[in-house]
């Protein structure tokens, strides 16, 4: 298979059917095939051979999203470019994935002017908009490409580059297959789907698109985020199926509009890419309706572990609280293991860091050989995540491996706290860290938004988190911030909490 399969097997059931919509207009089926097959044969007539890299650098477009297939139909790898990027970390991510083609929407002309002396590789630069139909014009019988086989590498997609220099994440078609294939075994899928893309296409929500397609649904995408329109969107289209971090389920649920919205076509609402406060979770289940979780990474894509809609609920229908804070059971097709720092599976219940084995796992880092041999140590994959599996399968995640807290010679897991912050109704959104102190050795430090219009009471705050998880536990600084630092796609960003903290200290 290649990434066209999604596509093409969309196609197939209906080329007539609305499959990419943005703002009520929508490219069909049909439309979309023969948009990709034109993609190809100009990217072939550029020079652009199977295994060279090409780059899409768009805010969510159609027809952005459209060249991610002829790119896959040239034989060529997908490189999604995060628009939110300053222009040097994109220039960084084009030079280090060895691009040769990059596709851009006009609104980035003065950026790719700005990057495009420092990319003497990149030897083809096409603009989205008429230059891009002539350049299609002019290639109209050279011929495309076959199709990737399954340990063909397909995408190619840069980490987070939040503690260091990004890496590039080799992900194979068979990667994908096996990602599309735990969708759709492990959510419900009643009738043509319909799904709402308003976070990134280069990040989660585009990828989740592969499967939708596979069942002929229609994607509607949102060009920028807007969360009173993504609730109009799902009244007016009938969305089936959609996905959002939950920093911005919190503004979902705080949305004025949320009350009046018709949500009752919504089969999966997903959620992930960071830890989810179990309270509000809890209220999303009875405001917002079917949630559903999954967790993974860059180098796992999505689908470590899932939970349906089904499993947030008990039999009688009541809200299952005591498994809110889990990541969910295993997938169908990986393997979950919970080892020690020496490579030994820790007893059951036991925290350690989870690793993956499957179809799942990237084929490694792009020429980075040291960084792949320490990620696949022992045989397995290292996810840098820690956390352990309880006696029903559920997967727990207590913390980033390197935001372990060590106070007094106790471990104190950030997402553990953070979960216990969270549940104060004043509390919109928080983060912890560990500062260093010369007392405890680290000291607990927390981070808090408040809610809108809400005071927080920061000796109230403390008490409020004593009784839950107890003072050792419980943050002995707390500072509130009007909103915290975040990545291009959402994540709170904890080195520069922690930058801002010492520097705060040092200063005084």
């Amino acid at each position: 298979m290649s990434l066209t399969f999604y596509l093409d097997k969309g196609a197939s059931l209906d080329p007539g059917a609305p499959c990419l919509t943005l703002d009520g207009a929508s490219l069909t089926y049909g439309e979309v095939v023969d948009l990709s097959h034109a993609v190809a044969r100009a990217l072939r007539r550029a020079g652009v051979k199977p295994g060279d890299k090409v780059g899409i650098l768009s805010s969510n477009d159609p027809v952005a999203f459209s060249c991610v297939f002829g790119i896959a139909r040239a034989g060529a790898v997908w490189c999604p470019i995060n628009p939110r990027n300053a222009g040097s970390e994109n220039a960084e991510l084009l030079d280090l994935f060895d691009c040769v083609a990059l596709i851009h929407q006009p609104s980035f002309d003065e950026l790719v002017a700005e990057i495009a002396p420092s990319l003497p590789k990149v030897t083809t630069r096409v603009r989205l908009g008429a230059d891009f139909d002539a350049w299609l014009d002019a290639a109209r019988e050279d011929p495309s490409a076959e199709a990737a086989q399954p340990e063909d590498v397909v995408a190619l997609v840069g980490t987070g580059g939040t503690t260091g220099r990004p890496k590039g994440v080799m992900l194979t078609d068979r990667n994908l297959e096996a990602m599309s294939a735990i969708t759709l075994m492990s959510y419900p899928f009643e009738g043509r789907p319909v799904y709402l893309a308003q976070a990134p296409l280069t990040h989660a929500a585009g990828v989740l698109c592969f499967p939708i397609m596979a069942r002929g649904g229609e994607v509607v995408i949102m060009a920028k985020p807007d969360v009173g329109r993504f609730l109009e969107l799902i009244e007016r289209h009938g969305v089936t199926h959609t996905f959002l971090p939950p920093t911005l389920i919190y503004m979902v649920l705080g949305h004025e509009t949320l009350p009046s919205r018709d949500l009752s076509s919504l089969q999966c609402f997903w959620y992930g890419a960071a830890p989810m406060s179990a309270a509000r979770l809890a209220e999303a289940l009875d405001r917002i309706g079917p949630m559903a979780q999954l967790f993974g990474q860059s180098e796992a894509p999505m689908m470590i572990s899932t939970m349906s809609p089904a499993e947030h609920r008990h039999p009688d229908g009541t809200i299952a609280t005591e498994r809110l804070s889990s990541a969910g059971r295993p997938s169908p097709l990986v393997t979950v293991t919970i080892l020690d720092p020496e490579g030994r599976v820790v007893p059951q219940g036991e925290r350690g860091e989870i690793c993956v084995r499957g179809s799942l796992v990237m084929a490694g880092y792009y020429r980075n050989p040291e960084a792949t041999a320490e990620a696949s140590a022992h045989g397995w994959h290292h996810t840098g995540d820690i956390g352990f599996l309880d006696g029903d399968g559920f997967l727990y995640i207590v913390d980033r491996a390197k935001d372990m807290v060590i106070t007094g010679g106790f471990n104190v897991y950030s997402a553990e706290v953070e979960q216990a912050l969270m549940a104060h109704a004043a509390v919109r959104d928080c983060a912890v860290i560990g500062l260093p102190d010369e007392k405890w050795g680290e000291r607990v430090a927390a981070v808090i938004q408040a809610q809108p219009g809400a005071e927080i009471d920061v000796a109230e705050l403390t008490a409020f988190v004593k009784q839950r998880i107890g003072s050792v536990k419980a943050p002995k600084q707390i500072e509130i911030w009007p909103d915290l630092p975040r990545s291009t796609v959402g994540k709170v960003l904890k080195t520069e909490i922690r930058t801002t903290l010492t520097s705060k200290e040092t200063a005084s």
